[in-house]
Order: structure tokens, then sequence, then C-alpha cells
């Protein structure tokens, strides 16, 4: 088996779903020239929110980060739609995650690493990548993390 972001995935067991529709005016990815970005994606898992809630509060941290790592799941099946092959990515530029928490929860970081450590996994330095990690009150759907990003393609 060749060594590419494909074949990662399945080592790690991670068959990516079919993309989600948007669900308001929006789309999905935009590219522009060798850019590609990706709009915020929840931590869907067989089609159902991972986990609902906020971090510090309902949503343990164990649960959050994998559900940062749903969400990363799920932007790299819209990126896989629009480019056909995750081996065109030649850098993982940024990722902005999104945290619902409580106003005292402060460990925004160690959730979104879920997101950014499976980058990493799949990409290998050309995952390594910027981040913004934001707390927020809420999120669509209860959600407790949703994440975006920005890919430089061939």
């Amino acid at each position: 088996m060749s060594d590419t972001p494909e074949s990662r995935l399945a080592a790690l067991g991670i068959e990516l779903p079919t993309p989600a529709a948007p669900v308001a005016n929006y789309v999905a990815t935009v590219r522009t020239g060798s850019l590609v970005v990706v709009s915020g994606q929840l931590p869907l898992k067989d089609g159902k929110l991972l986990a609902t809630g906020k971090l510090g509060a309902a949503v343990s941290l164990d649960v959050g980060t994998e559900a940062a790592k749903y969400c990363l799941i799920n932007v790299l099946a819209q990126l896989r739609a629009e480019i056909g092959d995750l081996s065109k990515v030649k850098r993982v530029v940024r990722l902005g995650g999104f945290i619902s928490c409580a106003p005292e929860f402060t460990a925004h970081a160690g959730v979104m690493n879920g997101a950014s450590d499976l980058a990493v996994a799949v990409f290998g330095d050309a995952g390594r990548h910027a981040r913004s990690t934001v707390g927020v009150p809420s999120l669509p759907l209860d959600a407790p993390v949703e994440v975006e990003g920005l890919f430089e393609v061939v």
C-alpha cells in the first residue's frame, strides 16, 4: 500500500463520510487559485452529532477532543469532494476551531489538538498548520466544537 493521505486514514481506521450539505446560505468549499477554504464542520459521526453541550459543563475534555477529530474528518470529506484526491494537498495552511464552553473553561487548545493531531497524522509535515481556537457561548445544533480549514492544493 502506498503512503498517501488516503492510506494513512485507512491505517487509522477512518473512512471519510459523504460530505454534509450546507444548512444555510453558504457553500461547503471555495477554491481560489491553489487555496481551498472549507466551511466550518460539526462533529458528525454516522450523520449524527457525536456529542452536544458545552466544554467545562456537560462535555468532558476527552469527548471534546474526539469531537474536534470528527470535525476534521468532516472537513477532509468536504475537501476530498472538492479536489478529488487528498494527495493533491500540498499544505494544511490553517485550522480554525470554535469551542462551545462554559465561561471558566480554558483548555481550548487541548480540545483543538484532536483536529490538529489528525491533520499531522494524515499529511505528515505538510499537516503542520497555523491555528486559532476560540471559545464561544454556543454553536449550531448545540455542537461542542466546529472546525474550519484552509488548504494549499495542486
